[in-house]
């Protein structure tokens, strides 16, 4: 599984409703379930396709206090393998047969690439919404307690009054590692107790 968190203005339920629009077309046909702040779309081959092995892949979207977290699954790849494994014996018998079996080549390379299109999707409709993959401002940086000067993260000493910064610098989770504000009670990511 591949895992990316996007900050920003970005609801989850939005995010899965325009990759669910745009991988809704051709052999490819996309479904969508929302259940509180998670939704899921389910990107996978038509029933009968017209060129093309069959595939499958499953994005998760979880809204999280700076933003929505994403997750891809793994892509099914069996119908792939088996339509490019038939193309491949149908070549070695006769070579001619490749020129109808074009079609079918052309689907099963574009299936191949279908995780880095969602991936790019996702990516192009994060920064349309001016959401990114960049920590959010909030975790990018610590404030100092005594003067409340905004200092990087990893700073020792704040850098207008010279205070010691321990106290405010951000901690991880101990069952995701991603990185919480100190004072949270629980993960903005996994929701774990922290």
């Amino acid at each position: 599984m591949q895992t990316r968190i996007f900050h920003g203005d970005l609801k989850a339920e939005d995010l899965a409703d325009a990759l669910a629009t745009r991988f809704n077309r051709g052999n490819l046909v996309a479904h969508r379930l929302a259940v509180g702040d998670r939704a899921v779309v389910q990107i996978s081959t038509r029933q009968h396709p017209s060129s093309g092995g069959q595939t499958a892949l499953g994005v998760t979207l979880q809204q999280n206090e700076d933003g929505v977290t994403v997750e891809l699954g793994k892509q099914a790849w069996l119908g792939i393998a088996a339509s490019l494994g038939s193309t491949a014996l149908s070549a070695l018998k006769n070579p001619f047969t490749l020129i109808g079996r074009l079609d079918d080549l052309a689907e099963d390379i574009e299936n191949l690439q279908l995780d880095d299109q969602v991936w790019d999707a996702v990516e192009e409709i994060a920064r349309a919404a001016g959401a990114s993959s960049q920590l959010s401002e909030s975790l990018r940086s610590a404030g100092c307690e005594y003067c409340g000067v905004a200092n990087p993260i990893g700073e020792g000493r704040c850098l207008a009054c010279g205070a010691p910064l321990g106290n405010v610098q951000p901690n991880t989770c101990p069952n995701c590692g991603f990185v919480v504000k100190p004072g949270d009670s629980k993960c903005s990511n996994c929701a774990e107790k922290l």
